[in-house]
């Protein structure tokens, strides 16, 4: 950041020595025009009033005084020493006005110097605003920006605000509100157009996990569960023919009493192992669906409402100008 004084005193002298160029009621003086001299006298008293407040910095009086003056007499030299006091009050948007006002008429009311002056200064200015067209064609919605408000829907504002963070809305009573922040940077013109939302227009639904988990989850459950109904039926089987291997050899053998051969022993050992894995898949099955089903209800859609707004610039650069300092400052926003 540089820095540098700022002459507002020795330009306020300039514009008073240039008062005698005032008066005239001539075709080529416009600003002039319609003015009776009576009125002049007095913008021009109060004018000096104000630059004498100027110099002794008294900024709030100096402003007071070039506005009265203004409305005797809109002079392009008032509005450019209210805009010299303005800068000092942190008025950035009053001093363009006040500067775009003062070159209306091109040097001639001023003169090359201060007309040049007050091009610089205007450039300067510019990049500490943004220009800003909001409009909203919901019928009956209430448009603010920072709490102040625009209009009333369908319509469209159009102008200037500092750069910096602001914040724009479109309400209407039964509906759902589109309010934005943002940080506009200086120097940059944006467009928005706002409006209204039904409840129905901003709900979505979303889900904890993917719905593939929770059939999978099933899915694994019914085949464990359909695994261990084969096994227990194959154990089943297995334990009929044992039993019918085991009559067999009772009734052949009934004086010296039956002894089940290996092939035997093997079947009945092979039907309790596809028993306890029959038991086994149904444990596993039925975890499995009953895990699914608390995971079909976890993972169910859950509605939500969605909110309106947009995206703001991280870090703004603001050009910084005042009596004392130029330069420019950041703002990094987290």
């Amino acid at each position: 950041m540089t820095t540098g004084k700022w002459t507002a005193l020795s330009l306020a002298v300039g514009l008073m020595l240039a008062l005698p160029s005032w008066g005239a009621d001539e075709p080529e003086r416009p600003w002039a025009r319609g003015v009776p001299k009576d009125r002049q006298a007095r913008a021009i008293a109060l004018f000096r009033e104000g630059n004498t407040a100027l110099k002794e910095s008294l900024f709030p009086k100096a402003a007071a005084q070039y506005r009265d003056a203004l409305q005797v007499w809109d002079h392009p030299a008032v509005h450019y020493n209210l805009a010299l006091a303005l800068v000092n009050l942190d008025q950035p948007l009053e001093v363009h006005e006040h500067l775009t006002a003062a070159l209306k008429f091109g040097p001639a009311p001023l003169d090359d110097d201060k007309f040049q002056q007050a091009q610089r200064y205007l450039a300067l200015i510019e990049r500490q605003l943004t220009k800003v067209k909001i409009s909203c064609n919901f019928a009956g919605a209430s448009v603010r920006l920072d709490g102040r408000p625009l209009f009333t829907a369908p319509g469209q504002w159009e102008g200037q605000v500092r750069a910096g963070p602001h914040t724009m809305t479109a309400s209407l009573e039964g509906f759902l509100s589109d309010e934005r922040s943002m940080v506009l940077a200086g120097g940059d013109s944006q467009k928005f157009e706002l409006r209204v939302y039904k409840s129905e227009e901003l709900t979505e639904y979303r889900r904890a996990f993917s719905p593939v988990i929770p059939w999978t989850a099933l899915g694994v459950g019914v085949a464990a569960v359909g695994a261990g109904v084969a096994l227990h039926l194959s154990a089943a089987n297995q334990f009929a023919a044992y039993d019918t291997d085991v009559t067999a050899c009772a009734t052949g053998k009934s004086n010296f009493g039956c002894f089940p051969n290996s092939d035997v022993q093997g079947r009945r050992a092979s039907a309790e192992s596809m028993q306890t894995g029959g038991i086994a898949l149904y444990a596993v099955g039925g975890a499995a669906v009953v895990a699914s089903a608390v995971l079909f209800y976890v993972g169910r859609p859950i509605a939500y409402q969605r909110t309106v707004n947009v995206d703001v610039p991280r870090v703004t650069v603001l050009p910084l100008i005042s009596p004392s300092v130029t330069g420019a400052v950041a703002a990094l926003e987290f």
